[in-house]
């Protein structure tokens, strides 16, 4: 049951990364068709619509690549390899210690849990 909703849930990330990259691309190829096809390129209303399409590019294509850099796949450039390894290391949970669960038997947030780590600390 859970397996079923975790690749229901990529399935749906791809998709929705999917069609940000093409909106991204859509209004790239709309800032270059208004690059070629004006008039005039210089003025005001050509530079208002190019820029308007390239923000809106940005704005798209931001979610996809944040994605990629959180899963790791997005190669950044002039970064060292072991700060790629550190920050690898640091995203990912602590799997030394057992999960902090309630009464109940759930998992505790994480912030709950930083709390409760927090409170353990001897004060001097």
């Amino acid at each position: 049951m859970v397996n079923a909703e975790v690749g229901i849930m990529k399935s749906e990330v791809r998709l929705l990364n999917l069609l940000c990259i093409v909106a991204a691309v859509v209004f790239v190829a709309l800032a270059v068709l208004n690059a070629l096809f004006s008039g005039n390129l210089l003025s005001t209303d050509n530079l208002f619509i190019t820029m308007v399409c390239l923000v809106m590019a940005l704005m798209f294509a931001a979610n996809p690549l944040l994605y990629l850099k959180s899963e790791g796949k997005l190669l950044i450039p002039f970064r060292k390899r072991g700060e790629l390894k550190w920050a690898a290391t640091r995203s990912l949970p602590s799997q030394t210690s057992p999960p902090l669960l309630d009464s109940k038997g759930r998992a505790v947030p994480p912030d709950v849990k930083s709390m409760v780590a927090n409170m353990k600390q001897k004060q001097p």
